[in-house]
């Protein structure tokens, strides 16, 4: 592991050097892209590749923040979906990983994904923000809100993670009333301002922070964790969840995808409505997930 910190302090003092002299010698702008991708490659990140469509959607500041914020995924334990990439998969069966330890790949070879967006109301941005018509007026204004949304190819609520799963989906749809539909987004916010940083999770028709919080915290928010419980089954989420699980995936393996370099998403069909036709993602005060 010795070397790894020498390549470490190297491509430090390489980006440090290349923030105090700026352009002005010859060259240090190619030695900071080397720099970048030497620390990416050390932390192992699975977002290497796509560092730079962060900071060309969002700009340098809020595409480290967004990596900064993005949270470790802790999983209920026997469930085996992992969010995924839609555009590449869209069935349980490579969406499916290991039941136990750290997971950032599907067993299909898929990384775990979540699909990025920012509603910037923070003074300087609030102006632009509200011309591309998300709202920062009131309690939402001088915040910047990070939206992470998870695709699963399907959600199973009432299935949970048990062993009669799939008797319970055989009945239920026996009787008319499926415990299953495909296509799942699930959400996982923070909120950064004045106030400090809070954080919630889509869980069913609203969010909400863990499962007594529905009533005590208003709209689902809470203390920022950095970490997100997935239930099995439905995807539901919980902010601040303190479960101790054997599954999760870091919060540097979750691949990091900008919503505004989907292209062709308008036209895309889902079961549910995807993130851009949410109400939530141009108003992130909203309690709702329709």
């Amino acid at each position: 592991m010795e070397w790894l910190g020498l390549v470490l302090l190297v491509a430090l003092l390489i980006a440090a050097l290349a923030a105090v002299a700026g352009a002005r010698i010859p060259g240090v702008l190619l030695a900071k892209a080397v720099a970048d991708r030497i620390v990416c490659a050390v932390r192992l990140s699975e977002d290497c590749t796509s560092e730079p469509e962060l900071r060309a959607a969002h700009g340098a500041e809020l595409a480290a923040m967004l990596r900064a914020h993005a949270p470790t995924i802790l999983y209920e334990d026997g469930m085996t979906a992992l969010p995924v990439d839609y555009r590449h998969c869209r069935e349980d069966g490579c969406a499916a990983g290991g039941e136990e330890g750290p997971v950032s790949r599907s067993d299909g070879g898929r990384p775990v994904a979540a699909f990025t967006h920012v509603v910037d109301c923070r003074a300087g941005a609030a102006a632009a923000t509200e011309t591309a018509g998300m709202d920062c007026s009131g309690p939402r204004a001088r915040n910047v809100y990070l939206q992470y949304w998870f695709y699963y190819p399907g959600s199973a609520t009432g299935e949970g993670s048990t062993p009669l799963k799939r008797p319970i989906r055989w009945a239920s749809g026996k009787l008319g009333h499926s415990t299953f539909h495909p296509d799942d987004w699930e959400s996982y916010m923070v909120r950064i301002g004045p106030g400090g940083r809070s954080a919630r999770a889509s869980s069913h028709y609203g969010y909400e922070y863990d499962r007594f919080s529905i009533a005590g915290r208003p709209g689902g928010w809470g203390p920022e964790t950095g970490t997100v419980y997935i239930s099995g089954g439905s995807h539901a989420g919980r902010a601040g969840s303190s479960r101790s699980v054997s599954r999760m995936t870091k919060d540097h393996r979750v691949r990091l995808i900008p919503i505004e370099t989907l292209a062709g998403r308008e036209s895309e069909v889902f079961a549910i409505s995807p993130p851009w036709r949410k109400r939530v993602f141009l108003d992130p005060e909203y309690g709702g997930t329709d």
